[in-house]
């Protein structure tokens, strides 16, 4: 048996109401407003379709051993390089073993059902045994337009396996169509978008039908048997017209997360994916199909292993862990739809040598620091004598992973002075949990909230951007409060 092990998922906790996007924008877009429901997630200003996919990963892979991971499959239209192995980099994050396949899966929305179709074949294959495969996107639209409302920030993950799944792989069904209903060409920013009416009545309505009703018949299930039905479209009408016609009652729909989220592109079938998973008993059979230039449909039944994974922040967490951007301005920032001056400070900055990141990348991406073999003292960045004033031993040190570990704020600053999007920047010191310190900058916080003695844990995010050479994005580490899942 074949299936999923377990799932994670990640959606940024700031959320922008849609009435706000209208109410700075609806002069110009007065038709906006028939989309104007709810609210969508939106990245952090030091988030992308990267960090998301590692934090969406960590939370699938909590509890579970790194080194039975086999594969990585990473899938997206909007990760931050097109030349650079951004699942590798992701799995430096996750401190994954060396001695695994990464693979980048893009150019369509599709992307993330097509890597998990690709993963059970490997695993049928037997040549792997567990692939973790995730999916994310940061896609940018222009200011006063409906797929500002429309779109949403997220990611999911799973870990696919053969032992101890909770959800068992039945079968997949793929159709390909070069159905254009929006693209983007490698050099620009923004999606050409075809009119709605194309990718309603030509696209979601035909595509997604012939490829859930051939996996139908290819698995022998009818829709009565299937308790979940799976897939993203923007239009709720539509979405409900799609389910009548492959015979599926309403209360089997899954909710296209329009007023919660919005669609997240390459993830969003697998993000209602694992928010279908966190709502099902076993025995519950899920089909899922994606969508973007033909589609991916999957049929899973719901073990009795459910009942007992070990339960992360998923889909659920996620949403129930948000914070509003009071102002769409914020908003326009931090998307680099509108552009501030920054001032002089800003100029400043370097190369980055990817010499010394390549022999530091397990200390940098990973967060790997050492623990003296001697007295056990933990610490990071990793010393060449203990910093135990009362052991000081030379180079007997074992790795010791921190980004797992929860801290205490020591103390901290607000600088002013420093250069950000969002001032003032919040650093400062956090002792670790078993042992060891670092200082370290804070995010998804404000001033008010930071305390001496207040939990904080760790999160991947953007650490800068070199925009004159190449579009280079740094990464690093980052604490938040701890009470922020």
């Amino acid at each position: 048996m074949v299936g999923i092990v377990s799932c994670g998922a990640y959606l940024p906790r700031l959320r922008l109401d849609r009435m706000q996007i209208l109410a700075a924008t609806g002069w110009f877009a007065p038709a906006t407003m028939a989309v104007a429901q709810g609210e969508r997630s939106v990245c952090n200003k030091d988030e992308d379709a990267l960090t998301m996919a590692v934090e969406a990963s960590r939370d699938c892979l909590g509890g579970i051993d790194r080194k039975c991971v086999d594969a990585l499959y990473l899938a997206s239209t909007t990760v931050p390089y097109a030349d650079r192995q951004n699942a590798g980099i992701a799995a430096t994050a996750l401190n994954l073993r060396d001695d695994i396949v990464a693979a980048d899966f893009g150019g369509s929305l599709k992307a993330g059902t097509t890597a998990m179709v690709a993963a059970f074949e490997a695993l049928a294959g037997g040549g792997r045994k567990r692939i973790l495969v995730t999916a994310s996107d940061k896609r940018e639209t222009k200011g006063a337009y409906f797929y500002e409302m429309w779109f949403g920030d997220g990611a999911a993950s799973f870990l696919l396996g053969s032992d101890d799944v909770i959800a068992e792989f039945n079968g997949s069904y793929s159709v390909s169509h070069d159905f254009a209903d929006h693209y983007r060409g490698s050099m620009h920013k923004y999606d050409y978008m075809w009119e709605e009416r194309w990718v309603r009545d030509e696209g979601y309505s035909k595509i997604i039908p012939e490829a859930v009703g051939g996996l139908l018949k290819k698995t022998g299930v009818s829709m009565a048997d299937v308790r979940w039905l799976v897939f993203p479209c923007f239009f709720k009408a539509e979405h409900a017209a799609i389910a009548r016609k492959l015979g599926a009652a309403p209360d089997k729909v899954l909710d296209n997360m329009h007023e919660v989220c919005g669609e997240t592109g390459a993830a969003h079938a697998l993000v209602m994916l694992a928010h279908a998973i966190e709502q099902s008993e076993p025995g519950d059979r899920i089909v899922v199909a994606s969508f973007g230039q033909g589609s991916d449909a999957m049929l899973f039944t719901v073990t009795e292993n459910v009942k007992k994974a070990a339960r992360g922040r998923c889909v659920r967490g996620s949403l129930e862990d948000r914070e509003q951007i009071l102002n769409y301005e914020k908003y326009c920032k931090f998307r680099g739809i509108i552009d501030f001056e920054m001032g002089i400070r800003a100029e400043s900055g370097g190369r980055t040598a990817m010499t010394a990141l390549w022999r530091k990348r397990h200390m940098i991406l990973g967060l790997v620091g050492s623990k003296c073999l001697s007295c056990g003292t933990p610490q990071w960045p990793k010393p060449d004598i203990c910093v135990n004033p009362a052991c000081r031993v030379h180079k007997k040190f074992e790795d010791y992973p921190f980004a797992e570990r929860r801290g205490t704020v020591v103390t901290w600053t607000a600088d002013m002075l420093a250069v950000s999007w969002e001032p003032p920047v919040l650093y400062g010191i956090v002792q670790f949990d078993g042992g060891g310190r670092m200082l370290i900058e804070f995010t998804d916080c404000s001033q008010d909230d930071v305390k001496v003695g207040m939990p904080v844990r760790l999160v991947f995010r953007q650490k800068y951007h070199d925009k004159d050479r190449a579009g280079y994005q740094g990464y690093f580490w980052k604490a938040k409060p701890a009470g922020k899942a």
